[in-house]
């Protein structure tokens, strides 16, 4: 057979090495994983690691991390939707300090500061001197609403009411304790927002925003969304934590909303690097991970996967036989690609029907930005000091900003004379926004910018755009069918759905972690049983807001 792509750990690009797809060692078990995102690549390193089944990861893409790739530019590096590296579960947490060690030593912009809050590990890498390192970086995230900073999530600071005047923070306070007696039913997620903040304030902050997000209003979306996202997040919860932090230094970690968290690790080259390192792993301890090989068919005899066809670079077909599948495809192409048995029409329908929200981000290189620094946090050369801000401005379409040189100096080429950010736009693939041309799209996000303050068009010094289908899984329209093509899909035997788009479920990265983690316990232990697959991140104690 032809060449194959795939990645070698420690390097930054692919390698080419010959692999024949049909030679199999008969004594081994093999696991087809279809993509070679976190959930793909977590479940091909947990076979590795705890059974003796040789895992083959198929990606559609050149690109390895699904959604929490990253992307390079001119020296630049970019994430996608931006990925803290947070989790409550312990497991994900040395998971991740087994692939990345966390930093011993100041970053290069602590450095350039000459001071820092963090605890660094004892005898951690060196940041300057080593990539494969975990930094630790601060939360800092703000809304942008009446060209003003608010805190996100909202606090009850002063400048909060401040910034919204007098007449809005009485009638948001009105507000509030209007929906602490008078509950609305949860049947959208419009309700579930009015329940928590009370209607001005899901006005001001959340209406707008989350239209931006999906497409269509709030009170056509699923409550679910936001008991899984912001499950415990509330103007009450904002007072404890408040309340919390004035008569504690250190909180426990279990009783902290994840909206509340003030720091998280990222890999020092961003998310991808992390899942570069993982596919690198994978195939040094003896699994396969190739690329710009899509899955096509999925062929099932006795209700169990038997092979699958997948298509190399050159368009030849290949049949690849398993014993076990994992899948992290979205659900409507999973069940188109079945082959052997006869799906169900409404099975069909449902899951061809199941909506997606694209997305794009516009990376701009600035000489500066318009806005400076007016908190306490001491920065480099007085820049604004958050890895993303919420643009609730009414009048313009971005619906958030990413600042990555506060995610990690390393992402910027020129971190001392250069301002590296993201323009994030949500889309429908097909529709105006996704068809247009790069450069009017460009030019276009250039202004809106412009237009609320942030930047002087003439310190642009280079752009690009990257464009992600279905970055979100919807939860409106054939999503409330979901449970049954769950239950087709359950009656295959080895067939495991993981991750966010496995799933439809806008999971976190650490919950689709948690999916394909699972799914491996069951396989070695001989459960077929899905449901505490499907369960994850449906009963968790906390779930984050994005």
């Amino acid at each position: 057979m032809e060449k194959i792509r795939y990645l070698r750990a420690g390097k930054r690009s692919f390698q080419f090495q010959s692999t024949d797809m049909n030679t199999i060692d008969k004594n081994k078990k093999q696991a087809v994983i279809a993509g070679a995102g976190p959930a793909g690549l977590t479940g091909a390193y947990e076979l590795l690691k705890h059974t003796d089944i040789h895992p083959v990861v198929f990606e559609e893409s050149g690109d390895i991390g699904g959604i929490s790739k990253t992307v390079r530019y001119q020296g630049n590096r970019m994430d996608i939707g931006g990925h803290r590296f947070f989790s409550k579960s312990q497991r994900v947490t040395e998971w991740w300090d087994e692939i990345m060690p966390l930093q011993g030593a100041p970053s290069l912009d602590d450095r350039l500061l000459g001071t820092t809050g963090k605890e660094f590990a004892p005898k951690g890498p060196d940041p300057e001197k080593t990539d494969r390192v975990m930094l630790v970086r601060n939360r800092i995230s703000r809304i942008f609403y009446l060209h003003k900073f608010f805190d996100y999530p909202i606090s009850l600071k002063l400048k909060t009411f401040t910034n919204m005047g007098l007449f809005r923070t009485i009638e948001a306070g009105c507000g509030y304790v209007w929906s602490v007696f008078f509950k609305k039913p949860e049947t959208s997620l419009e309700n579930f927002y009015i329940n928590r903040f009370g209607k001005p304030l899901y006005r001001m902050f959340f209406e707008d925003y989350t239209e931006k997000v999906w497409g269509v209003h709030p009170s056509k979306l699923g409550a679910d969304w936001g008991a899984q996202r912001v499950k415990g997040l509330s103007v009450f919860a904002i007072l404890k934590d408040m309340l919390k932090k004035s008569f504690s230094k250190k909180e426990n970690l279990k009783e902290v909303e994840t909206s509340l968290i003030e720091q998280f690790v990222y890999p020092k080259l961003g998310p991808g690097q992390l899942w570069e390192t993982v596919a690198g792993e994978v195939s040094e301890k003896g699994g396969e991970v190739i690329t710009e090989t899509p899955v096509k068919e999925i062929h099932i005899e006795r209700n169990r996967v038997t092979s699958v066809t997948v298509e190399t670079p050159s368009g030849e077909r290949r049949e690849v036989p398993c014993d076990y599948f994992l899948s992290s495809l979205p659900l409507k192409d999973l069940i188109r690609s079945i082959r052997g048995i006869d799906v169900p029409d409404d099975v069909k329908r449902i899951a061809e029907e199941l909506p997606y929200r694209d997305f794009i981000t516009v990376g701009l290189l600035m000489k500066k930005l318009s806005i400076k620094n007016r908190t306490k946090i001491k920065t480099f050369a007085d820049r604004i000091p958050d890895t993303w801000i919420y643009i609730q401005e009414r009048d313009v379409r971005i619906g958030r900003l990413q600042i990555f040189n506060n995610w990690s100096p390393y992402l910027v080429k020129d971190y001392e004379n250069t301002i590296w950010i993201g323009l994030e736009y949500f889309c429908t693939e097909g529709d105006d926004f996704w068809e247009m041309p790069d450069k009017d799209f460009t030019q276009m996000a250039i202004g809106e910018l412009a237009q609320i303050g942030i930047i002087d068009p003439d310190d642009v010094l280079d752009s690009v755009r990257i464009k992600v289908k279905k970055a979100y899984p919807s939860y409106f329209g054939s999503y409330y069918e979901l449970d049954k093509v769950k239950d087709f899909l359950n009656k295959i035997e080895n067939l495991w759905c993981i991750g966010r788009n496995g799933q439809h479920r806008y999971n976190n990265m650490d919950h689709s972690m948690m999916t394909a983690m699972v799914a491996v316990d069951h396989i070695a232990t001989g459960n077929n049983d899905k449901s505490e697959v499907w369960s994850v991140n449906t009963e968790e104690e906390y779930h984050e807001s994005k």
